[in-house]
């Protein structure tokens, strides 16, 4: 392949396409991207702006209304503070008609691996949600069964009612909401029938984006990046996407000739950071299963 067939804007936008089509927590329907904007390197900053609650007051007829409030502001930095990249190479001995295709499955497999080190990262930042919503902690978890628990046991949809209860008591909109766990806390899932009859989780629809279907409020996602702490101390992570914030860029992907090989070469900059910014929309479960 020449390099002057090589054209990088495009190979840019198919990766970055990739990232976000393949993504579980870094997908609109978990995290926003309100202030992604315009982020051009490692290091860029983006600010978040809030402002505070606005007090409501009872009004009399024939009376004063009292003094305007002043405004209270806080500012967050979303900081662009992860950078990871790529570099292969494709020697010149691959058969010509197979270069193109060879460099095509190296770049999809470099979007995957990083789609898997950005997703991983969001997945971390679960420890910022408020302490209030978490149920059971990594000293005391909660072992979590399908059927009836017995002694020290905790029915797993139960669990998730309780996560909705900590996101209702936190006034966090209902519409969106969505609940990730690994491999092994949907399995328990899947062995209790509220979970998979579809007159009682509102949705028959499975397999999309990694999605496996709705319960209590909750689109229920699975992803082998929900954390595991100490080997076998599950987080299950429930909330809406107002909790947190992501922004990413494909900043840099280059071809160049190798120095002292005949073969060509590709090397990629991907830069991102996550905030949360309402850690009331965030809840944890911390479960083990028995």
């Amino acid at each position: 392949m020449s390099l002057a067939n090589f054209i990088p804007e495009v190979w840019s936008q198919q990766l970055l396409a990739n990232l976000q089509k393949v993504h579980i927590f870094g997908q609109g329907a978990i995290i926003n991207r309100d202030y992604q904007g315009e982020i051009r390197a490692f290091g860029d900053t983006v600010k978040i702006n809030a402002i505070g609650p606005i007090s409501v007051g009872t009004y009399t007829r024939d009376t004063d209304i009292d003094d305007p409030e002043a405004l209270t502001d806080a500012q967050a930095e979303l900081k662009i503070d992860q950078a990871k990249y790529f570099n292969f190479q494709v020697d010149d001995l691959d058969q010509a008609q197979q270069k193109p295709k060879v460099m095509a499955a190296a770049m999809t497999d470099a979007s995957y691996y990083l789609r898997d080190a950005a997703d991983q990262f969001i997945a971390s930042l679960y420890t910022d949600a408020s302490a209030s919503n978490a149920i059971g902690n990594n000293t005391t978890p909660h072992t979590v069964v399908a059927g009836t628990p017995g002694q020290g046991e905790y029915n797993i949809f139960d669990e998730l009612v309780d996560l909705r209860v900590k996101l209702n008591k936190a006034k966090i909109p209902t519409g969106g909401r969505f609940v990730i766990a690994g491999p092994e806390i949907l399995a328990v899932m899947l062995k209790d029938e509220r979970f998979t009859k579809a007159n009682v989780a509102g949705s028959a629809d499975t397999l999309r984006s990694g999605q496996i279907g709705r319960v209590l409020g909750f689109d229920v996602y699975e992803s082998p990046n929900c954390p595991v702490v100490a080997g076998s101390k599950y987080k299950v992570i429930a909330g809406h996407p107002m909790a947190w914030s992501f922004a990413e860029q494909i900043v840099k992907v280059e071809p160049y000739r190798m120095e002292k090989r005949f073969a060509d070469a590709v090397k990629g900059l991907h830069v991102y950071g996550a905030k949360v910014v309402r850690p009331a929309a965030l809840a944890v479960l911390t479960a083990t299963v028995s």
